[in-house]
């Protein structure tokens, strides 16, 4: 599990490692350009292994430090000097008033000059090979004009690698938002706690690899405040429910399938694959002759049944929703399920479409899930689309703040509530609030909801705790969607492509590739 903080936290962070555990503000800062300097060292002898298999000599490469007068410059110009002592081609420009430099950056370009660098306060008209930008860190609240503006500009047409310094110029650490104009790097190196604008797009797009380099900041300076936002990189296998060796099909979990109708069968055998894959031991689906014959084809251990109350007596866990429709049939299901079952329960897609339609289904379901006595686990999946009809509100404010509306939701429901996208949030009603990183644009295909929420009745139904167990399925499914772009690419790639890639991350092998995958937010 890693932490995603916001910019009052890291400053709070940086400031509790240096007042409280006395460690020096100018330590951090030499501790942060030598993390910058070995992601510039490992990039030079990648390039110099490939010249020399292509029998090209190596060459000195120029390198521009652009600097900002905050803490972000000097981190940059303690770079830059680090650079010239090591004997590369280093030019340094100042951006913005030089009185406005804080105490730290002054220091380190006295420490520049010391060493023979020449800061200028003109952009050069030059080419190089490597621009450090080091012109905004976190502090960035309002759109970038006049010279910081021209400046990021410049950088964004400069025909070489960029590096940059804590978070792309221009990026909001909080949302991701690109203030008026923003450096697209190819890599971002941010020191002790990822910046939860690096998670968010366009800031992750901006930052391209993201490397979290380890300089002092740690937990400790939290003094028992931690962050309230978390991802996972770790291989997925670690944070699944653990198998008993001597188990069945039984103790494994029978799941019951509300998905899927006339010209949407599909969507029901989407869900089941994905509940297979994720391991359960039985499936259910209820259904007609359309898709006992469908699943009779391609996924013949699915069992089809038109026995509502039978089905969903026999589930430990039910889900509704996936290609079920929204028709006067679908709401009498969906609100005998609300009634008369209390096991573990997912919606999606159209179930939560019809609570947001059906007043009576949205208010029935949320009283008893304000009661103890007859409150369940309940996990919600919606898109923004879907999630803005549940709450009565525009797309935009879900797209503005996920997170808030999430948890919104899953206050209304007692529930643990996704707001599914690029970057899809898991939120209770309290608590830390998960956000996941894996996955990529070629799962933004029809039926990828559908797998996931078979993934997630799968786990569910082998036993947990409901919200570790809902961010796994997450987590799992954007990793099997990486696997899937991995073998067909992000333009071909299918939901029924994620479905077959689950079990390949579940193997050793395939855990290992996410975790690889994962470097980086997806980016490869």
């Amino acid at each position: 599990m890693e932490y995603l903080v916001n910019a009052a936290q890291m400053r709070r962070y940086d400031r509790n490692t240096s007042e409280i555990f006395h460690v020096p503000s100018v330590v951090l800062m030499e501790r942060a350009a030598l993390a910058c300097l070995d992601v510039i060292k490992e990039r030079r002898e990648r390039m110099a292994r490939a010249l020399a298999q292509a029998g090209e000599p190596a060459r000195r490469e120029r390198v521009l430090v652009t600097a900002g007068t905050g803490n972000n410059g000097g981190d940059g110009f303690a770079l830059g000097r680090l650079l010239l002592q090591e004997g590369w081609l280093v030019d340094f420009v100042l951006v913005g008033p030089p009185e406005k430099a804080g105490e730290l950056t002054k220091l380190q370009m006295e420490c520049v000059q010391a060493y023979g660098g020449v800061i200028q306060r003109v952009l050069p008209k030059k080419d190089y090979d490597i621009v450090i930008d080091a012109l905004f860190g976190i502090g960035l609240s309002r759109p970038l004009e006049g010279a910081y503006r021209e400046a990021v500009e410049y950088i964004n047409r400069q025909d070489a690698w960029t590096l940059s310094v804590d978070i792309p110029s221009g990026i909001h650490s909080d949302t991701g938002q690109i203030m008026g104009a923003a450096v697209f790097a190819d890599a971002t190196v941010t020191f002790g706690f990822r910046k939860s604008g690096l998670f968010w797009y366009p800031g992750a797009r901006c930052a391209g690899r993201i490397v979290c380099a380890p300089i002092g900041i740690t937990t400790d300076s939290c003094l028992g405040e931690l962050p309230s936002l978390f991802t996972y990189t770790e291989p997925v296998s670690a944070l699944l429910p653990g198998r008993l060796a001597e188990g069945n099909k039984g103790t494994f979990g029978k799941v019951t399938l509300l998905a899927g109708s006339p010209g949407m069968e599909g969507a029901g055998l989407l869900c089941a694959k994905g509940a297979f894959a994720a391991g359960c031991g039985m499936v259910k689906l209820v259904g007609d002759e359309a898709l006992r014959a469908l699943c009779l084809r391609d996924r013949p251990e699915t069992m089809v049944t038109d026995r509502l109350e039978e089905a969903l007596a026999w589930a430990d866990v039910i889900a509704a929703g996936p290609g079920m429709s929204v028709s006067g049939e679908a709401a009498e299901k969906l609100g005998y399920v609300i009634e008369h079952t209390g096991q573990p329960l997912v919606l999606d897609a159209d179930a939560v479409t019809l609570l947001a339609k059906e007043r009576s289904l949205y208010e029935r379901l949320a009283g008893l899930q304000q009661d103890v006595r007859t409150r369940r686990d309940l996990v919600m999946t919606p898109h923004p689309g879907e999630l803005a009809r549940l709450l009565d509100v525009q797309v935009r404010e879900v797209l503005e703040a996920p997170v808030e509306c999430a948890r919104r939701a899953a206050a209304a429901f007692h529930a643990v509530v996704l707001c599914k996208g690029a970057r899809t949030a898991a939120a209770r009603e309290s608590g830390p609030v998960y956000l996941n990183g894996s996955g990529n644009s070629g799962m933004a295909t029809a039926g990828s909801g559908d797998v996931l929420t078979g993934i997630l009745a799968s786990i569910l139904a082998q036993g947990g705790d409901l919200f570790p167990d809902v961010c796994a399925g997450v987590y799992l499914h954007g990793l099997a969607g990486d696997r899937a772009a991995h073998r067909k690419g992000e333009y071909s790639m299918t939901a029924g492509d994620i479905a077959e890639a689950v079990p390949e991350v579940l193997c050793a092998e395939g855990a290992a590739f996410g975790a690889e995958r994962r470097q980086g937010y997806g980016t490869l």
